[in-house]
Parts: C-alpha cells; structure tokens; sequence
C-alpha cells in the first residue's frame, strides 16, 4: 500500500450557496448553508485515504469544537492524525460561496494553521517513512520549506499544490519534485496566462509540473519531453470546491502504485470528476471502489 504523508491545513469549511456571487459591495440572499470539514492539507489527506494509500496528517487543529470535528473527520477516513496537534485558540476556517454554476470563490483565515512553523519531534521520521509528501501553501512558508527539505534528505517524492498563489522562495521549489498549479496558479507565478508557456517557464525551477484546467483536463510537462494534455470525463458539475484536492490525492496514490504519467493523469482526473457531482469538500471525494469503477466506465485501468 502507498504511504502519504501530508503536512498541511485543516479547516471548517462555511459554506454559503448562491444564485451569483457577490460583486464588491453587493449583497446577495443565498438558498443554503452548511458547515463541513476541510482545508487543502485534510482535502488532500482524505482523497489520498480513500483512493487507497495510508496517509498521515502533519498539521494542528484549534481547541474549539470545529477542532474536534476536523480531527474526527480525519480519523473516520482512515487517516492517521498522531501528528495533528492541538493548539490553543480557534481552528483554521474557510468562508466559500458556491453559484449555481458549481463555481467557487474562498476566504481561508489560518487560525491554528499559523502555529505550524515547522516540524514537530517525529514528523522527520513520519515523513521519511513515506512515498510521497503533499504540500500546500495554507501553511507557513518556513514549514512547508522544513518539510520539503525533510523529504530531500530521505529521499521521498515532492508534490507541492502552490495554493493559495504565492511567489514561492527559490529554496522550495528546488526541493519540489512535482508542481501541481491550476491554471490562474501557474498565470500567478510566471505572469503567462498560456497553460503550455506556463509550464514551460516553470520547469526551469522544477523537474515535473502537472497543470490542472478544470473540466478541460490537464496539462503534463516535464524536462526534455513534450507537454501533453490528458482530457477529463466531462460530467455536470455541482461544487468544484474540492476538486484540485481531489485530483491531487489521487495522482499521488496513483503514482505511488507505480502508474505511468499519463495513467496516473487519467486516475486522478476521474476522481475528480466524480467529486465535483456532489457538494462539500471531503464528503464528495470517491471511495476506492466507487474511484475503480467509475474510471474502468471511462476506459481508465
């Protein structure tokens, strides 16, 4: 089984569905709300869990009731959350308004999340014993920098989500294996707004990056190889909230499996899309074999 480490945010996710999003100033009557765990790290976490690897959370939760709810959530996916510590204050949450088009617009306030600054005592070993390390930016940068160093050293294999946009230290991405943008992320850190010329000027600072486009699929480019596009199942969406995440945990353990690029790409794309046909973060993330059956459907072993 694929061993996933993942330092990384652990959120409440509040909710609010919308006809239409707010323009600035404007105020508009939603038709629901709801309350859900989340947070890119726990997202990718739980993805990675039900996709089928053994998956160990580095993160910190609040002394509140939404920190209860985020650490019970992880462990009811099967994630291990030894190295989730409590810290006091208020959990990390995220403030989301999803449209009618299953579009998304977030507002993340870090609470615990900002006590994680680094690595705790037996997070090195945790990372080490590893195949692979999913990192995000809804941590500080200095541990996200700690815990890629971390996994060079042991040599596991990086995959960095550069979310939220950031410029990111030289120092990080030469410890990044593979960079995993969406597209208005990889516009972000080049300034090209072109997938392809996008990817081009970012594998001069990492080896492999992997350009998520939405319902268009993705985009895979390495050193010395063409880039190539990889389609996704067109499905209707409903909440794209954790799509990417989604995506993520997927190709990780479908790389961990030993699946080629290009299979791995097709995996992780119909995890995806299968996400996005339900609402809410990790209660829309597919099941080992709910994942198995829909890709073998799409033609995807």
């Amino acid at each position: 089984m694929t061993a996933i480490a993942v330092l990384g945010s652990t959120n409440m996710d509040l909710v609010a569905y919308v006809p239409k999003a707010p323009r600035l100033g404007e105020t508009v009557t939603g038709r629901a709300f709801r309350t859900a765990p989340g947070g890119k790290g726990a997202n990718q976490a739980v993805a990675a869990a039900r996709s089928g690897a053994e998956v160990v959370m580095i993160g910190a939760v609040g002394a509140d009731d939404f920190g209860v709810r985020l650490r019970s959530a992880l462990a009811s996916a099967g994630v291990d959350t030894t190295a989730l510590r409590t810290v006091e204050g208020a959990s990390g949450t995220a403030h989301i308004t999803v449209d009618d088009e299953g579009a998304n617009s977030i507002i993340v306030v870090p609470g615990a999340n900002a006590h994680v600054t680094g690595l705790e005592a037996g997070d090195d070993g945790r990372i080490g014993a590893a195949d692979l390390l999913l990192l995000q930016l809804e941590l500080p940068l200095e541990a996200v920098l700690a815990g890629a160093l971390a996994a060079r050293a042991h040599g596991v294999r990086t995959v960095l989500t550069p979310a939220p946009a950031q410029q990111l230290p030289a120092g990080l991405l030469a410890a990044t294996d593979l960079l995993v943008p969406n597209e208005h992320e990889a516009a972000a850190l080049t300034g090209l707004t072109d997938p392809y010329r996008a990817a081009e000027a970012l594998l001069e600072q990492v080896p492999e990056v992997v350009i998520t486009l939405g319902a268009a699929g993705s985009l895979y480019a390495a050193r010395g190889r063409e880039p190539r596009a990889v389609p996704a199942p067109q499905v209707r969406a409903v909440d794209t909230t954790a799509a990417g995440d989604t995506f993520v945990g997927a190709l990780a353990v479908a790389l961990g499996e030993g699946r080629a690029m290009d299979g791995a790409l097709a995996w992780a794309s119909c995890a995806a899309a299968l996400s996005v046909q339900r609402p809410g973060a990790q209660d829309s993330m597919p099941s080992r074999a709910e994942l198995v059956a829909f890709a073998a459907a799409q033609g995807v072993r």
